[in-house]
């Protein structure tokens, strides 16, 4: 099973998720963070990349210290140079499930990556939201929503 993470609340909901499923089956779980070198960044690559990679490994560890505290021997960490998308789709022809959070905008829209993962990969792809903060009118559709 592998995980896109990317120190978002959803992702951090994802890996929560894939822990549940995991556990129970004795099944690994892979944590994979992407990074890259953002474009307009050419001198950065005659000075060096380990600044960008580095970053990206601070939000994995964050993010699996957020998600888990102390980390489960089933969880394994993974930096993977690339952009997420392809990454994650290339990953999943190797994979059981591809669990990524939802970063979309609004609550009807998922984010890009989540939807080519979703509409691209070669195994199930579970997407999991972040947890939503109760708001008034979040709490006014649950009070209404058996209502005709």
């Amino acid at each position: 099973m592998i995980v896109g993470v990317d120190g978002s609340e959803s992702s951090i909901a994802a890996l929560r998720v894939a822990g549940a499923l995991a556990e129970p089956l004795s099944a690994r779980v892979e944590a994979w963070a992407c990074w890259d070198v953002p474009a307009g960044y050419g001198v950065y690559l005659a000075v060096g990349i380990e600044g960008f990679r580095y970053a990206a490994d601070q939000v994995l560890q964050q993010t699996l210290t957020d998600a888990f505290g102390d980390l489960p021997g089933f969880v394994h960490p993974r930096l993977v140079r690339g952009k997420p998308g392809p990454v994650l789709i290339d990953a999943s022809r190797n994979a059981s499930l591809l669990v990524v959070g939802r970063r979309g905008h609004g609550r009807f829209v998922p984010g890009s990556v989540s939807s080519a993962c979703v509409g691209h990969a070669h195994c199930p792809v579970l997407v999991v939201h972040a947890p939503e903060q109760e708001t008034g009118m979040h709490h006014a559709q649950a009070r209404t929503s058996g209502v005709p």
